[in-house]
């Protein structure tokens, strides 16, 4: 009797996550069908929990409104600290905003400097992060916490397994990066071999807008600007 009742459970499970299905693909169908009609954007990442009174708030808002007079849209995750200052800047500065939101229980609301017609909703992390890597023509990583670092590294990864195109990936902030990437040259890199001296060729460590803006130039000077799969 005990073995039916788990049975049964674990049918409606594989039943259920069937249907799961077919609201999955409705994601994917409405993201590609929006997105790709937005244009060349950079994405900007970082922590949700950072105040506007903070210095990276401050400076992911210039990052951004310097990205736009480049010629670029922003993206960024559609809520609160550096996901704001990064859509405020590209609002500020009269360019494409674009926020692709998710429901979390904590710390995610729709910031207000998203355009409105550019305000995309997801409920899965994994349709949400496809959308950044297909339609980003650039990263550019504030401090953050544990997503920030998740973005980080699937971008990279992809980029090593040569699963999408090679796109700049500049780190800013110094103080907050370069103990990171001395662990990754030390350990992964001279220690343990885990990766290649290549792998780490388009990861820029930046302090300032002028680099940002320099490295998205240089770049795409010698590769179109296109969705990377």
């Amino acid at each position: 009797m005990r073995d039916e009742k788990h049975h049964k459970g674990w049918n409606e499970i594989k039943t259920n996550d069937s249907w799961a299905i077919f609201k999955i693909m409705g994601e994917f169908v409405n993201g590609f069908e929006r997105m790709s009609k937005i244009g060349p954007c950079v994405s900007i990442f970082g922590s949700a929990r950072t105040k506007p009174d903070h210095k990276y708030y401050k400076l992911a808002e210039s990052v951004a409104k310097r990205i736009v007079e480049a010629g670029y849209g922003v993206i960024t995750g559609g809520g609160p600290g550096i996901m704001e200052a990064g859509n405020k800047g590209a609002h500020l500065g009269g360019g494409t905003s674009v926020g692709l939101n998710i429901d979390l229980p904590f710390e995610q609301h729709d910031n207000p400097y998203i355009d409105s017609d550019k305000s995309l909703d997801f409920d899965y992390f994994f349709v949400r992060k496809v959308m950044f890597v297909k339609y980003s023509q650039g990263f550019v990583v504030m401090p953050g916490g544990f997503g920030t670092l998740d973005e980080l590294f699937e971008a990279i990864t992809l980029i090593q397994t040569h699963k999408i195109e090679k796109f700049p990936i500049i780190l800013f902030g110094k103080d907050f990066w370069e103990g990171l990437m001395d662990w990754v040259k030390s350990t992964l890199l001279e220690k343990f071999s885990n990766i290649s001296a290549t792998d780490l060729d388009l990861i820029h460590l930046v302090d300032t807008e002028d680099e940002v803006i320099d490295i998205l130039d240089s770049f795409y000077g010698k590769y179109d600007l296109s969705p990377n799969f």
